[in-house]
């Protein structure tokens, strides 16, 4: 990827993606979350400066008002926003989102409570995944590159197994 192509970061306010992302040079990058506290947090983390770089948005990835104001991204970034929604309409507004945003040849990029990992994060409920599991979410028109497990280390000694999976969208 170039540092002008557009990512999209879900679920910005728990990362420090965005940082790393400034620091590498891209300039092309939107970070949303649900909550606006969250989003106050991420922009806390960064300097003054920086926090200018980034389109901040405060919406629902799972029934989204304000994203389409972007247009298409290179690479849709996800690190356990997806294993919260346990709704099938919520999921159902997820991949709409990410197809109505996600241009033919760009990236996605999930990680998720894994089969073996948490089943609440919280004490909200989740839904663990495996690589098969979310290919099969995102369908054909998504090609499965790269998969691997990850396993977290909480602060506390916890340990959070983790999938991550890196998909290219082709032509549906």
């Amino acid at each position: 990827m170039n540092n002008e192509e557009a990512i999209l970061d879900i679920g910005s306010g728990a990362t420090t993606l965005i940082s790393k992302l400034i620091e590498a040079g891209y300039k092309n990058i939107t970070g949303t979350d649900i909550s606006e506290i969250a989003l106050s947090k991420a922009r806390e983390r960064l300097e003054q400066e920086k926090t200018k770089l980034i389109n901040w948005i405060v919406d629902d990835i799972s029934n989204s008002k304000h994203l389409s104001e972007i247009g298409t991204v290179d690479l849709w970034h996800d690190r356990t926003v997806l294993h919260f929604l346990t709704e099938e309409i919520q999921k159902e507004g997820y991949l709409s989102t990410l197809k109505q945003l996600v241009k033919i040849g760009g990236y996605v990029i999930i990680a998720v409570f894994s089969l073996e990992g948490a089943k609440k994060c919280s004490g909200l409920d989740v839904v663990n995944y495996d690589q098969n599991m979310i290919s099969q979410f995102l369908g054909n028109e998504f090609e499965l590159l790269e998969h691997f497990p990850y396993l977290y280390i909480q602060p506390s000694g916890g340990e959070r197994p983790f999938v991550y999976t890196l998909f290219k969208r082709n032509q549906g």
